[in-house]
């Protein structure tokens, strides 16, 4: 029987299988006891690979110049545009979307904000100078503002290639209004591809995606699905709670039963994370609500955190549940997430932006539609509500309270907009250890297949 150990340095990526006598020489480091030639060499690869380090002070420096570097890292400038904040769907477990007045009232952006969003972004490649540029269109449904959409890729894709930067674009959509000719119009301006939701099997999504008279979106979406996927990448998200997390199954086998299948570039599923008491049991109240019962905005809740809850690629997760459906999506041949390599997400990073539909800026596309977490306008307006926001995340720290856990260099103590929401202080880490834990195991068992595959 094979007893190799697996080592990972979530700092420097290093992932090594060694013996067990190399492992053991790692757990007694340093030793005093001479060492052979063979220990000498082993000791050797184990410091260049950062498994060895001079002192904890050094380590921790070594940390402090990761996030410094991952901070102020310049080889690429990406902006999230929110084109409207309106949507089509009635989701049951977001106050967003098509419920009651809400899109009467909830923001679109104009074409007359969209190009002074474009000229923002060309003074921002100017000061930066980046290697790539990526934009992504997100919501509400941002499909619902098509012409701003093509406002802003026409207008970017001159931009970058007048400085000759690299430039892609992506959408995060709920696919219902996805068609051909939207791809079509969008390639020639760097479309690389589309994130399109699927809640679980037909019965499952159709329940927990809606539109608002309660038809069923699955098979339309699906349609849709098959209908660009020879264009242009399709990666699929999901979002489960405890009535819908057994779903999955089936969902995938259906997914490896359509033509479309072997063209799918990511499947990643996530939970609906519940911090407070929900009535009817799975319905989780994740926008805040004002006193006269209007959501206070914010994005849609199928990809960022906002208020009571969030599903963000590096948010809150079911910690069990998630790692159980990352192995069934590998099981069934699709590209998803170790789990591991996640982050630090975009909050962490100077030259990241979101872009709200009145032109506010944000770190974080889970802050917006909250006006109080706003960090500046396209526009160079200045208030001493969005200079000390935007002050607050310069400072942010929350890995600080996270010791010396493993996880710090791709968690950085967990997501912000669940911080804020559900502990009221971003700079307290929401932790998911465990989770990380399952997918270095994981992680592992890949990494030990492959190597006695080459053997």
């Amino acid at each position: 029987a094979r007893s190799e150990v697996f080592l990972m340095n979530t700092l420097t990526d290093a992932q090594l299988v060694v013996s067990p006598d190399v492992a053991d020489l790692l757990e007694r480091c340093p030793t005093t006891r001479a060492l052979s030639v063979e220990e000498r060499d082993a000791i050797d690869v184990l410091a260049e690979n950062g498994f060895i380090v001079e002192n904890r002070e050094a380590d921790r420096r070594a940390l402090d110049e990761f996030f410094t570097a991952v901070k102020n890292d310049r080889t690429e400038l990406n902006v999230t545009v929110l084109t409207t904040l309106q949507c089509n769907f009635a989701c049951d477990y977001c106050f967003q979307g098509d419920h009651g007045d809400y899109n009467k009232s909830a923001e679109k952006m104009t074409l007359e904000t969209s190009a002074r969003v474009a000229t923002w972004i060309e003074r921002e490649l100017d000061r930066v100078h980046p290697e790539r540029f990526v934009l992504t269109f997100f919501g509400g449904e941002p499909l619902l503002n098509l012409p701003v959409m093509y406002d802003l890729a026409e207008r970017l894709s001159a931009a970058t290639t007048a400085r000759g930067v690299r430039m892609s674009v992506s959408i995060i959509t709920n696919g219902l209004l996805l068609t051909p000719d939207i791809v079509d119009r969008l390639l020639p301006h760097g479309l690389a591809g589309v994130k399109i939701t699927l809640d679980g099997d037909k019965d499952t999504h159709n329940r927990m995606r809606p539109l608002r008279g309660g038809q069923g979106t699955f098979d339309r979406i699906i349609a849709n699905i098959q209908s660009v996927a020879g264009k242009c990448a399709v990666a699929i998200g999901g979002n489960f709670d405890e009535t819908s997390a057994d779903s999955y199954g089936a969902l995938l086998d259906f997914l490896s039963a359509q033509d479309f299948a072997s063209k799918l570039t990511n499947v990643n599923f996530k939970p609906i994370v519940r911090t407070a008491t929900a009535a009817p049991k799975g319905i989780l109240p994740l926008i805040p609500v004002s006193a006269d019962g209007k959501p206070l905005g914010g994005t849609c809740m199928s990809n960022v955190g906002k208020g009571g809850g969030s599903t963000c690629d590096s948010c809150d997760f079911l910690d069990d549940k998630m790692s159980l459906l990352r192995q069934d999506t590998k099981r069934h041949g699709f590209p998803t997430p170790d789990g591991v390599h996640g982050g630090p997400c975009h909050v962490h990073h100077t030259h990241a932006h979101t872009i709200g539909p009145d032109g506010s800026l944000y770190a974080c596309p889970g802050f917006t539609g909250e006006n109080s977490q706003s960090t500046g306008h396209i526009d160079d307006r200045r208030d001493a509500m969005r200079e000390s926001r935007r002050g607050a995340f310069e400072r942010l720290h929350p890995w600080d309270e996270c010791r010396d856990c493993s996880f710090i260099p791709v968690c950085a103590g967990g997501c912000l907009v669940a911080s804020h929401t559900q502990l009221g202080d971003m700079n307290m880490p929401t932790c998911h250890k465990r989770s990380y834990e399952s997918a270095v195991i994981a992680l592992a068992e890949d990494v030990a297949s492959a190597s006695r595959s080459v053997q």
